[in-house]
């Protein structure tokens, strides 16, 4: 069913379990052997939780696949009776690529901790490279940039909603393609002709679109804990995704990192329903 939950443990257990369900072979992606394997970003996920499980051997973790839309409208009924009443498709889900990671607190209680996506819109430096033109016409450099990323905004309001009561909302999207770069650069094409990729174009760039998930806060950065706003005579929690943008591919050990800390950050927020004491990150 949606939401299943694909493995789950501690320690070296949790390791053992993790390799089995990803078929196999080491998870180093905080080595330099990240940088030559192109690992999915629920490999990365995976390699990040079995890092935590070493660090805190006394806590469980699991990473899940899926959160269905009717778990999430069960949580918004519980703030309030008159949300999380609309449900049209009983198997409603989201599915963000790298999975749901989460820990029980000392309560029992699944809590989210790290949910990541990566993204890849805009192929222009590799058919500049490849030296293909585009284009209905086939003779242009670019190829205006498209709108799918912007799916990744349902994912985002989604976990917003199913996790309206926590102080952190641990979710991070990878963003690469010549739609994310953030400076300009050039690129040779076989024929010898320098193509310039301006990072402040607006046939190219997409980052302004994607930020409405971040409130348009600075890119690149962790915003995994929560912040208060006054806005009039009213005071918000807002809830802000972690967008990292380039316009080159990610390594996994680039990905490793900034997911872990978002995850560390995820259980320092948690730490007094975690019971860590000493262990706390």
């Amino acid at each position: 069913m949606a939401g299943e939950v694909e493995f789950k443990g501690k320690g070296q257990a949790f390791r053992l379990g993790v390799q089995q369900e990803l078929g196999g072979g080491p998870l180093t992606i905080f080595g330099a052997a990240a940088k030559k394997h192109d690992l999915s970003i629920r490999e990365v996920t995976a390699g990040v939780l079995i890092k935590l499980s070493e660090q805190y051997p006394h806590l469980e973790f699991q990473l899940r696949s899926a959160l269905s839309k009717k778990q999430i409208n069960e949580k918004l009924r519980s703030f309030d009776a008159r949300l999380g009443q609309a449900l049209f498709v009983e198997s409603a889900s989201i599915r963000p690529d790298g999975g749901i990671a989460e820990v029980k607190d000392q309560h029992g209680r699944w809590r989210v901790i790290l949910v990541g996506e990566s993204k890849h819109q805009g192929n222009d430096v590799e058919k500049i490279i490849a030296g293909v033109l585009q284009g209905k016409a086939k003779n242009q450099d670019f190829m205006s940039a498209g709108n799918a990323i912007e799916r990744m905004h349902k994912n985002v309001l989604e976990l917003r909603n199913f996790m309206l009561d926590e102080k952190h909302f641990p979710y991070v999207v990878f963003l690469q393609g010549s739609n994310f770069a953030t400076e300009s650069f050039d690129v040779t094409r076989p024929d010898g002709r320098v193509v310039r990729i301006h990072h402040d174009s607006g046939l190219l760039n997409r980052i302004d679109r994607v930020t409405a998930s971040s409130l348009s806060r600075e890119i690149n950065q962790n915003y995994c804990e929560n912040i208060m706003v006054r806005a009039g005579d009213h005071e918000h929690m807002f809830q802000i995704a972690s967008l990292y943008c380039k316009a080159h591919p990610w390594e996994a050990k680039e990905m490793g990192d900034r997911m872990l800390e978002i995850a560390l950050t995820s259980l320092r927020i948690l730490g007094d329903d975690l019971n860590v004491g000493e262990n706390a990150p």
